[in-house]
């Protein structure tokens, strides 16, 4: 995501006090099992809940462009209990919530705890290892962190850290990766788009019902809906995925640059490996109602969302993080150099691909316009701190960090070492300290000098890593 809408911060809430407030929680003897309060994120302890994982979503909703401060929403969530569960948090902002089941059984009590969560008492406890399901029935107006509206009354849902919980109730972190299932009903002459494939359509009373199925596992800030009249462009990449391609009526259509997205596609499947998913595409939503701090582009799984266009740069990212950052997840938000750095270097590939010099033109350069500048290094591209989980130092002095581990280990190992983490982490989490792991054991060299100087450390690199190989330092 090179530029995100509405990437808002929360301040954690106390852990204890978020979950167990209120008086019908107090009523709750304290050894009740509920799970962690937080899936123990440290830049966000109160997102999730470690007491089970979620293996799928089926979101039902349905939306009138009409009226945009209503979002009806019928949810049913399937997971393993990781613990006994007397009770349970989800993760939804906003909304009535009408009622909740657990196994089809009435919930014996829910409510509603801190900035987002809703705290489920199920009427029998949930056994240790067995998997269960959550319905929740609940309607009102989305939270605008997420859910955003057009100006002609459609809507796309698209932000991180956090998105999901603005329209559906989630266990609302990355490490908690699922599969989806949209079933979205809006007025006949409005459509869809979601992640994945689209499924059956059917028309009844004036309202049409569309269905998306993503059959691999997404974390909840990659999953989007996007309500508008969209036009749909079909194709296929070389490798013959469906390429799924929607525009607003406002938003700009440009053949050009749509022939250029498969090729992009194809080009960052010959670097990275196979491309990881059922589909691919994009979704290019028009001028929303309220404004926003920048162009939209973020890398929803299977489908990224971009705002007005089609533009080479924005397209090679946000579709380099299908494997870095969808397929392959960070596990907390220490780690989003696993998806940003990569995602930003795939960018002076691309231009690579189109004749330039990286060593000169881009990194050589890049260096001389920072060398003097303490703060462009100040920053850590693992753990960079509470508020810097999508930093600019993930983008730029990451993308040059893996230039720079290019020409330490070679071509060879480092193209090597892309191909091996996208295919051996494939559709889970892992961690840059896993990627330090696996670039020395495939180049074979000791490369701990190399990132502590330009992972952990908040000064420019000694010249030994600054300018490793063929880059090296120019005459002073």
């Amino acid at each position: 995501m090179r530029k995100l809408l509405n990437r808002r911060r929360r301040t954690a809430a106390a852990l204890v006090a978020a979950v167990v407030s209120g008086s019908l929680l107090a009523t709750v003897p304290a050894s009740a099992a509920i799970g962690g309060p937080g899936i123990g994120d440290p830049y966000f302890p109160d997102d999730g809940n470690s007491g089970y994982d979620v293996s799928h979503y089926d979101v039902r909703i349905a939306y009138d462009p009409a009226r945009t401060d209503r979002l009806d929403g019928d949810t049913t969530v399937t997971a393993r209990a990781l613990t006994g569960l007397d009770r349970f948090s989800m993760d939804l902002k906003g909304f009535t919530v009408a009622s909740v089941s657990v196994d089809g059984t009435p919930a014996k009590a829910f409510s509603r705890s801190g900035a987002h969560k809703l705290v489920i008492t199920p009427a029998r406890p949930v056994v240790k290892g067995s998997t269960f399901t959550v319905r929740v029935t609940y309607a009102g107006k989305p939270d605008a962190e997420g859910w955003h509206t057009l100006k002609n009354g459609g809507a796309y849902v698209a932000g991180e850290p956090h998105s999901a919980t603005s329209w559906y109730p989630a266990n609302d972190h990355p490490s908690d990766k699922a599969t989806f299932a949209l079933t979205a009903t809006v007025p006949d002459g409005w459509s869809v788009i979601g992640n994945g494939l689209p499924g059956p359509e059917s028309v009844e009373n004036g309202r049409k019902t569309f269905r998306w199925s993503e059959d691999s596992p997404m974390a909840t800030y990659l999953s989007t809906v996007a309500i508008d009249k969209f036009t749909v462009h079909q194709g296929k990449t070389a490798a013959g995925t469906p390429v799924i391609t929607a525009y607003s009526p406002d938003a700009v259509i440009d053949p050009d640059a749509e022939a250029e997205q498969t090729e992009i596609l194809d080009f960052l499947t010959a670097k990275f490996g196979p491309y990881p998913f059922s589909s691919a595409g994009a979704i290019v939503v028009g001028a929303t109602k309220e404004p926003t701090n920048g162009p939209l582009a973020l890398e929803t799984q299977s489908r990224p969302m971009y705002g007005s266009t089609l533009f080479d740069g924005s397209v090679v990212h946000e579709n380099a993080h299908q494997w870095f950052g969808d397929s392959v997840s960070f596990k907390d938000w220490r780690d989003g150099c696993v998806a940003e750095c990569f995602a930003q270097y795939a960018g002076q590939l691309w231009e690579e691909h189109k004749g330039a010099d990286l060593d000169k033109g881009y990194y050589l350069s890049e260096v001389e316009a920072n060398k003097n500048d303490p703060s462009f290094w100040s920053t850590k591209l693992y753990d960079p701190g509470r508020g810097k989980e999508l930093d600019s130092a993930l983008y730029f002095k990451g993308s040059m960090m893996l230039h720079a581990l290019r020409r330490t280990v070679g071509d060879d190992a480092f193209f090597a070492t892309l191909k091996a983490w996208t295919h051996d982490h494939a559709y889970s989490n892992a961690s840059f300290r896993q990627f330090e792991a696996l670039a020395a054991k495939v180049s074979g060299k000791d490369l701990k000098g190399f990132f502590g100087a330009w992972v952990d450390s908040t000064v420019i690199p000694p010249a030994k890593y600054l300018y490793p190989g063929s880059l090296g330092a120019p005459a002073s």
